[in-house]
């Protein structure tokens, strides 16, 4: 009888896991419109179950869903502000909504998401995200609303120190944006021979077909990064 007890007990807890292991596969699939019922009826019958809570956000950013994301990170972020992850996602959901938004409405949104940024380095000496986000922002947005190269620098540097490819990267990304073409490349390249990964070798490729128009060097890169 105490084994059936314990049984009984123990069965919910267990078709519980069962449908998160089952909705988070699903989303690693992409297959979004299959896991998001799940992970609601699990939101459902357990609010504090934050995992997949993130979920339902990312899902409805997949979806540009911004307002819907906002619900979720927002919550996510009273329940626990000191999570840096949190702080990068409600900003970056902002982020998203005020571009799609007028001007004077994203006016509005943009001291909330630089302070989530912020907030999120702060948080994590190391989270990467949110420092790209804030060299990202800094390029984007006009000097008289605060952006500023200096601004983005310094957040291109504390990425050095954290990753030396996201460090030439971002660099790398600044000089492209102020069309500096022959800075970026050396950034570009340091970037490549580091990590030689996908992502080193689409941006110098990218330089090289489209800013410096020198199709030999975009050929002889893509030949080293094949072999």
């Amino acid at each position: 009888m105490r084994f059936l007890i314990l049984f009984v007990f123990l069965l919910p807890m267990q078709n519980f896991a069962s449908d998160f292991n089952r909705a988070e596969t699903l989303f690693k699939q992409e297959k979004y419109a299959l896991a998001k019922p799940i992970f609601e009826k699990i939101v459902k019958e357990d609010a504090q179950n934050y995992k997949a809570i993130e979920y339902l956000g990312d899902i409805a950013g997949h979806a540009k869903n911004w307002n819907e994301a906002l619900k979720y990170y927002e919550k996510l972020k009273k329940a626990d502000p000191k999570n840096a992850n949190y702080q990068y996602k409600f900003g970056g959901a902002l982020g998203m909504k005020a571009k799609e938004s007028n001007k004077f409405a994203a006016l509005r949104m943009l001291d909330e998401i630089e302070d989530a940024f912020i907030t999120a380095t702060k948080l994590d000496a190391k989270h990467v995200e949110s420092r790209w986000a804030l060299v990202e922002f800094y390029l984007q947005i006009p000097a008289i609303l605060g952006g500023s190269e200096k601004k983005a620098q310094k957040y291109a540097l504390e990425l050095m120190q954290i990753s030396a490819v996201d460090g030439y990267l971002s660099q790398g990304y600044i000089h492209e944006y102020f069309s500096r073409y022959q800075k970026a490349e050396i950034s570009y390249k340091k970037a490549f021979e580091i990590g030689n990964s996908k992502v080193t070798f689409q941006k110098l490729y990218s330089l090289y077909t489209h800013k410096l128009k020198q199709p030999q060097k975009a050929a002889a890169l893509k030949r080293a990064f094949d072999k």
